[in-house]
């Protein structure tokens, strides 16, 4: 899943009237000495040993548990790659709650009418947003491995289908364009202003950048998971709608390239217990609900990082155990 240029931009607008700023949990000194004792020597094992990831940042129960940072720079704005998808994902959820969107069932050709008469097959005209989160639209894909830069939304929709829509998983770049234009037709605006109000400002995220990509902290990055995990709600605010969140992270397909694992709404669904969102080359979001755990990682953008797989090496390996032995837990990674 190489960078690719996203079609929305979450702060390029002016800021309109901000819902409140949720805080992120203060830790209390005594889990302040048992998160440091729990993840004792941890620096000095990723700086030396995992020398592709950048930074970490573990969230545990509602509080940052360890951080990690190479250049020693929380704010710095790190590189999400595809992880990017997974916050589309949540826009699409806050249009649904708003009611601009009244079911992801509905045919995408009836939410955005002039793409009806680009696509002659018949099949064009039943697939529905569902199917876009899914990957499951059914388009032609000659790229398995998520590395294909994506076209414009008009060039996309008019591509031949290779299945019936729902049948089949496709990774497909070009779909971010797609729901990207949905939502800037249903709420009648900038996606980046809409987001600057309804997704960042609520989490008290800062400012992100675009220059190749979604770049934000990585404490940033680690609220999207965290936001799912409390389905959808931020600080007893509701942001997405009931149900929404637990229907993003559970399979809708078994799958496939690039990641191989069973796949919810823009979100990796490995089982009932874990869902993760992936960034070419090790950027990730990571949510373990038994633990009431988010892990955010990102790190070097490189086909060497991408081959050694380190941040997922350490999610499932030591730092897994850490949190594990930190809440005297066996639950299974």
């Amino acid at each position: 899943m190489r960078p690719f240029v996203l079609a929305f931009c979450l702060l390029a607008g002016a800021a309109g009237a901000a819902q409140p700023v949720a805080p992120w949990r203060t830790s209390t000194p005594e889990e302040q000495r048992l998160d440091a004792a729990a993840f004792e020597g941890f620096d000095q094992s990723i700086g030396e040993r995992l020398t592709d990831i950048q930074s970490v940042v573990v969230v545990l129960k509602g509080r940052t548990a360890y951080q990690y940072h190479r250049d020693g720079n929380p704010e710095a704005l790190r590189d999400t790659q595809s992880v990017a998808k997974s916050a589309l994902a949540t826009l699409v959820g806050i249009a649904l709650r708003q009611g601009h969107i009244a079911s992801l069932d509905r045919p995408v050709v009836e939410l955005v009418p002039a793409w009806r008469p680009l696509n002659a097959d018949p099949r064009a005209q039943t697939i529905t947003l569902h199917h876009l989160l899914a990957m499951t639209a059914g388009f032609e894909v000659s790229d398995a491995t998520g590395t294909a830069a994506p076209q414009a939304p008009e060039q996309a929709w008019a591509r031949p289908l290779r299945s019936q829509p729902g049948q089949s998983f496709a990774y497909d770049n070009s779909i971010v364009n797609l729901v990207t234009a949905v939502l800037e037709k249903v709420t009648a605006r900038p996606l980046g202003d809409y987001a600057r109000e309804q997704l960042v400002q609520p989490l008290g995220m800062n400012e992100p950048s675009y220059q190749r990509g979604l770049h934000l902290r990585t404490v940033d990055i680690a609220k999207l998971g965290h936001l799912f995990l409390q389905d959808g709600a931020w600080n007893g605010h509701a942001l997405l709608p009931p149900g929404f969140a637990a229907q993003a992270v559970r399979a809708h397909s078994d799958g496939g390239p690039p990641v191989r694992l069973p796949y919810g709404l823009f979100w990796w669904v490995p089982s009932d217990s874990t869902y993760f969102a992936s960034g070419y080359a090790g950027q990730f979001i990571w949510v373990h609900k038994p633990l009431d755990l988010v892990v955010a990682i990102t790190s070097t953008v490189s086909a060497g990082s991408q081959q050694r797989g380190q941040a997922m090496q350490l999610i499932r390996g030591r730092l897994f155990q850490a949190v594990q032995k930190r809440v005297g837990s066996n639950a299974p990674p």
